[in-house]
């Protein structure tokens, strides 16, 4: 008889979180940078001036550059820019910034404005000319439509006469020194042809060598900014000259053989939206840098929780800060956001890949609300990961305040996160009359997802039809006025239409889960999520009938019980992060040994000797083995965090349960995926 088995091992409650977190081809899509940011090249440097950190940024980008079997891939894969920005924003904030502006806007511009790479890119492939973005100005950001740079068509020389025609039309933040390299840029100007304004376009434009700015561009460093060093520059044109080749043409708009002017598009604003297409992918690489920064912090704040012993209930007794529900209770918060964030980008980003035509604006706005969402509540994470870490999490070599300044970039770039919203608001508000509400089916029972959901979905739209009412109030013939009055809780409703989502996306994750202990997590996470938000609007949820006085009465207790849940396996949920422990390991309080970054080798610690100890006075020696009990501290680097636990707190207290029920240690390495 022959017996045949399966050696295959079932996938781990890890690898099926991580697969949540991540997508279902973890491997394929991620990989590649979650292998690069361990590379030498790429560990974290010590110290150094801003413009020595700015260098490195740009050497880290010729490393990645060399690393890729195609730049023109990169560009073209939203997906992989995506990834991109999840790995590497929490490792070098700047040199994302450089390779997202390179990849994504500068060479996805012209990919996209030139489908049959007629144009020659290997300067850019290559990086012998380092590519950068110049839309905004300074007097026009999140009305970059009104820039009010000029690009004057010039029959005689078939070209374009580039011009900046006062201080306001100044291109505001461009990495446009010659720091780094050569530098070309695509300009967004108004094009001028015929004596008529024709709209914003984008132009192909050399700027400057590796020395200085070419002769009619000027550059000027701003002020340094808050955070990551990045060469940000007011640049300004002065009859800058550049060929016909320059323009980036297509349906929007081109200029004929006979030096005439055609559109496909009527409308300028269209054109304008169809040159800076790629703005888009940048407002998910925007949410990928958030959720990578907001998961790097949290866990750091997780292990340095487990690492830091403070005195116990008794003198003698030490225990690990975690163990107290004041600290816990908002770390099992963050988890429980942090996942939602990446179940949220995940959704925008497979929407607007697989959008058919008809339901591409749909597919955009969600991005959009994505990204002002998942920003913003990466920000929130991220400060209370810090304020956990005490004094240790404003030192910058816990990388705790980089990525606290680097996530305010973020909210910023690709659109204020403000601007976008209300943008969506005016959208969602206008067509919501005709959007099916949610079923009421009245009260349900608050342990049951499906009733949850539905109350996510009644909060939406509770603010829409209060903004409705709001602008319907509003005296008629001022639209300003009308839309004043109902922006405020259009907005509301907006940031419930993120909260819907990311539930929805929770629903799916959960589905997709085998009965078992990671589908057990992700129900207690959902459920942690979706109780929270439900608390914050109990009130309407009460006027409107929708909850019980019983129920909202209930609610704390039901937050209280769900918080609880989730903090006793949140330390084993941070392995779910896959982040590699030679990663974790450049910054010093991610470690059970975090004090020996602050050891000073002519500390008196280290002259002293004990009277009669033998030896040079002075002189340090190490006791012989089993001479004397080691100190806490040593005994608890070598036993771990879980050691430290089992040994203080034994197998029945609450803390050394969580820790025996994962089986894991937060101090362990994550183990690397075959």
């Amino acid at each position: 008889m022959t017996v045949t088995t399966n050696d295959a091992a079932p996938p781990s409650t890890n690898d099926l979180l991580t697969g949540v977190l991540f997508g279902p081809n973890f491997r394929r899509e991620h990989g590649f940078w979650r292998r690069l940011l361990t590379t030498e090249p790429f560990r974290r440097p010590g110290g150094g001036t801003p413009d020595e950190r700015l260098a490195l940024s740009y050497h880290r980008l010729r490393i990645l550059n060399n690393a890729l079997d195609s730049g023109a891939r990169l560009a073209a894969d939203p997906r992989a820019l995506a990834a991109l920005h999840e790995w590497l924003g929490p490792v070098d904030p700047a040199l994302t910034t450089v390779a997202g502006i390179h990849y994504n806007l500068f060479l996805g511009s012209l990919l996209d404005h030139d489908p049959g790479t007629l144009r020659d890119l290997s300067d850019y492939l290559a990086l012998r000319r380092v590519g950068t973005f110049l839309c905004t100005e300074v007097a026009h950001g999140n009305d970059a439509a009104a820039v009010e740079t000029t690009a004057t068509y010039d029959r005689e020389r078939d070209g374009f006469v580039l011009h900046t025609p006062h201080a306001g039309a100044q291109k505001f933040m461009p990495n446009t020194s010659p720091a780094g390299g050569p530098k070309s840029g695509v300009v967004a100007a108004r094009l001028l042809a015929d004596g008529a304004d024709h709209g914003v376009f984008l132009f192909l434009t050399p700027l400057t060598d590796d020395v200085r700015a070419l002769p009619g561009v000027r550059v000027r460093r701003l002020p340094a900014r808050m955070g990551s060093p990045v060469d940000h520059c007011l640049t300004s044109f002065d009859r800058y000259f550049v060929p016909r080749d320059a323009l980036l043409d297509g349906a929007q708009g081109r200029i004929g053989e006979d030096g005439r002017f055609t559109s496909e598009l009527a409308n300028r604003r269209r054109r304008f939206l169809a040159s800076i297409g790629r703005v888009t992918p940048g407002k998910l690489s925007m949410s990928a840098c958030a959720v990578g920064s907001a998961r790097v912090t949290l866990a750091i704040a997780v292990r340095y929780a487990g690492h830091r012993l403070i005195t116990g209930s008794r003198a003698a007794q030490r225990v690990p800060v975690y163990a107290h529900r004041t600290h816990h209770g908002p770390l099992a918060n963050a988890m429980a956001t942090v996942f939602a964030m990446s179940l949220l980008h995940r959704r925008a980003l497979d929407r607007w890949e697989s959008a058919p035509e008809a339901d591409r604006d749909e597919a955009e706005r969600l991005v959009a609300v994505a990204k002002g969402w998942i920003t913003w509540q990466a920000r929130g994470v991220i400060v209370e990961c810090r304020e956990r870490c005490g004094a240790q999490g404003l030192l910058e070599n816990n990388g705790m305040t980089e990525l606290f300044t680097g996530i305010e970039g973020a909210i910023t770039a690709e659109g204020d996160n403000l601007a976008v919203h209300a943008k969506a608001a005016a959208e969602m508000l206008f067509s919501a009359t005709t959007r099916e509400s949610a079923v009421d089916e009245g009260p349900g029972d608050l342990d049951e997802p499906a009733f949850l959901d539905r109350l996510l979905t009644a909060v939406e739209d509770l603010w829409f039809a209060r903004a409705r009412e709001r602008m319907s109030a509003a005296p008629p013939g001022d639209r300003l006025g009308r839309w004043n009055a109902a922006s405020p809780a259009a907005l509301l409703g907006v940031e419930a239409y993120g909260y819907r989502q990311a539930g929805e996306a929770f629903e799916q994750a959960v589905a997709s889960l085998p009965e078992g202990p990671a589908r057990d997590r992700l129900t207690e996470l959902r459920r942690l999520f979706a109780l929270r938000w439900v608390a914050r609007n109990s009130g309407d949820l009460l006027a409107t009938g929708r909850l019980t006085a019983d129920q909202v009465t209930f609610l704390p207790d039901a937050v209280e019980d769900a918080i609880a849940a989730v903090a006793r396996h949140t330390p084993a949920l941070v392995e779910s992060f896959a982040l590699p422990e030679r990663l974790m390991s450049d910054w010093p309080i991610a470690g059970p040994g975090y004090a020996a970054a602050y050891d000073d080798p002519e500390g008196p610690w280290h002259r002293g000797r004990m009277a009669g100890a033998g030896g040079r006075p002075g002189e340090f020696r190490r006791p012989a083995r089993g001479s004397r009990r080691r100190p806490l501290r040593e005994r608890a680097a070598a036993l771990g965090v879980r050691g430290v636990l089992l040994a203080y707190w034994g197998t029945t207290s609450m803390v050394s349960r969580w820790f025996e029920k994962s089986q894991v240690s937060v101090d362990e390495s994550v183990r690397p995926r075959a």
